[in-house]
């Protein structure tokens, strides 16, 4: 039997902001991923891949692209290195247009999709609030599912002029990043478990 692919793209805050909390996050990404192996091993009907964007003003850094998650290497301090400004839109544009392009041939996949910021966008160029919107909207209703996760900012009103329905805040501290964390494991547990019921992929699942 064909396997359900679920494609987790993890779009990352690098910019200079992030610095304080870099070894946190760090830490909490190389859990989140082992999370991953764990709800890959539960739910054996279902291949899970790891794709990574790391972004500043200075560049996006692709970690890690459609990398099946058991055999992906964690991040560490070489491969993250906050600095310079929050250019959110064209860090978001060109990673869900990277995605959505190596999915436009395949099928019986679904996708969830995770921006992770400290800032509100102040340097894009290439997309607008308004492009990104629709874009958004368009892929909702192809099985993409889309979560906001920020803090020192208007977390609920960003997300939903973005039209993202789930959204988390968390405290800039190493325990509320960790609490964060273990927030998002328990849902993708319950997406996984939804893909299994074969319940209709929806976007509420925070």
């Amino acid at each position: 039997m064909k396997k359900h692919q679920v494609h987790n793209l993890i779009i990352l805050d690098e910019s200079g902001s992030m610095n304080s909390i870099k070894k946190t996050i760090i830490n909490g990404f190389n859990d989140l991923i082992n999370s991953l192996k764990s709800i890959e091993k539960e739910f054996i009907e279902q291949e899970h891949f790891i794709s990574l964007i790391s972004f500043n003003s200075k560049k996006n850094n692709v970690i890690h692209f459609t990398e099946p998650a058991g055999k992906i290497i964690t991040i560490n301090k070489n491969n993250y290195n906050p600095e310079s400004s929050t250019p959110l839109f064209d860090a978001m544009g060109f990673s869900i247009l990277k995605l959505k392009h190596y999915l436009s041939d395949k099928n019986n996949y679904s996708v969830l999709v995770t921006i992770l910021t400290d800032g509100e966008e102040n340097a894009s160029k290439e997309f607008s609030l308004i492009a990104i919107k629709r874009l958004i909207e368009e892929l909702k209703s192809e099985n993409w599912t889309f979560t906001y996760i920020g803090t020192e900012h208007d977390v609920d009103t960003t997300s939903l002029d973005l039209n993202i329905n789930n959204s988390i805040c968390f405290e800039k501290n190493d325990i509320g990043i960790k609490k964060m964390f273990e927030i998002e494991t328990t849902s993708r547990i319950k997406y996984s478990l939804s893909i299994r019921n074969g319940k209709k992929i929806n976007n509420d699942y925070y």
